[in-house]
């Protein structure tokens, strides 16, 4: 189950699904306020109720904002999200990059 493009999360507009693994799901998005491209990192919904795996996401978007290389981005934000998204989701948790 994945986010359709044209759904909208956290002031965020999905574009498409650039790829997924095991934790969670990476779309390029588009931020509505800023207008700007980010990728976002979405923990799979299935997850998202599981304190531990919950705890290891936001773990990894605070390893990923203190990134400091330039060849690398680094995370902006994390969320937690609760609500629906086009009905898909059930909540969200998520951080976005943004892309040049």
């Amino acid at each position: 189950m994945g986010i359709e493009p044209g759904a909208r999360l956290g002031g965020f507009e999905i574009v498409e699904l650039i790829g997924s693994g095991g934790m969670g799901a990476v779309y390029l998005a588009r931020d509505e306020k800023l207008g700007r491209t980010v990728a976002l990192k979405v923990l799979l919904p299935e997850l998202s109720s599981d304190p531990g795996r919950r705890g290891r996401f936001v773990q990894e978007a605070k390893a990923a904002s203190a990134i400091k290389h330039p060849n690398l981005r680094k995370a902006n934000d994390i969320r937690l999200e609760h609500g629906s998204v086009g009905e898909r989701l059930p909540s969200g948790v998520f951080y976005d990059i943004t892309l040049m």
